[in-house]
């Protein structure tokens, strides 16, 4: 009978230093879950390569959430973005995938709301007088109105999303200034980018007060803008007319992506 104890012995001693070798091994950190809101410039009209079970939002292979999703393998992705989004679209329609296990959250919003395609329109069928007068309009309701919708927006995302980290990315400017092209005039090139440094600090600040973090895309097109020979956006486009005025496959790869795979790292 002792052989027989000795056996069971050994083998209840050979199970727990097993046990303990295992639970010494530290757990594989489960990877990031990711999930992409926001308008056409989040959508990646302008990139091409589109995704045909996206419809009319659009939705690029070659857009910034998907180069992020291709580089770092999440665990879990998902894109709601949509062309022509406005903040209200994104807390009514967009916020499905978000739960309390989403790490990453990325979305461009607010330019929609304040007109960015209505000014447009305007600078380029009307007079510089008309493009400053509807340029002066959406700097009013970006500053007066926008806040309120963002913090609406932002809160439903934090609400969803307790334990993500949000990056609000913003818009770049339009055209390289005082460089003759041929197009808009010099006035409305001012105007335009002028609106968008009015929406990028609104947004900006707002992101800062529920502390997400702002990315600045401002930087990485300089010198990239219309007018500048180096185009990462398109301009006037006749078929399809919504790419008008969106980043490029090229803009999405080398003006965002950048700037998100930068703000989306952990803290040190």
């Amino acid at each position: 009978m002792r052989p027989i104890k000795s056996l069971t012995a050994l083998a209840t001693l050979c199970f727990a230093t097993l046990l303990s070798l295992t639970l010494a091994v530290p757990a594989q950190a489960a990877g990031p879950v990711y999930v992409a809101l926001g308008d056409s410039y989040s959508a990646g009209n302008g990139a091409g390569n589109y995704d045909s079970n996206s419809g009319s939002c659009h939705r690029s292979f070659s857009a910034y959430p998907y180069l992020w999703k291709n580089a770092h393998a999440p665990s879990a992705f998902a894109d709601t973005s949509c062309s022509g989004a406005v903040t209200t679209d994104v807390t009514n329609s967009q916020l499905g995938p978000l739960n309390s296990s989403t790490t990453l959250v990325s979305l461009t919003i607010g330019g929609n709301d304040a007109g960015f395609s209505d000014v447009m329109t305007t600078c380029v069928t009307g007079s510089d007088t008309d493009c400053v007068n509807r340029v002066n309009q959406a700097e009013s309701y970006a500053q007066n109105t926008l806040p309120a919708r963002l913090d609406a927006t932002y809160n439903a995302i934090r609400a969803k999303a307790p334990n993500a980290k949000v990056v609000v990315l913003g818009y770049p400017h339009v055209y390289t200034l005082g460089v003759f092209c041929v197009g808009l005039s010099d006035t409305k090139h001012r105007k335009i980018d002028e609106a968008a440094d009015v929406l990028d600090n609104v947004i900006a600040g707002r992101a800062a007060a529920h502390g997400f973090v702002f990315g600045d895309v401002r930087s990485t097109f300089n010198g990239h803008e219309l007018c500048s020979g180096d185009d990462w956006l398109h301009s006037l486009v006749i078929s399809p007319s919504w790419e008008s005025y969106h980043p490029t496959a090229t803009g999405h790869a080398s003006g965002y992506y950048p700037v998100l795979n930068a703000k989306s790292r952990p803290a040190s």
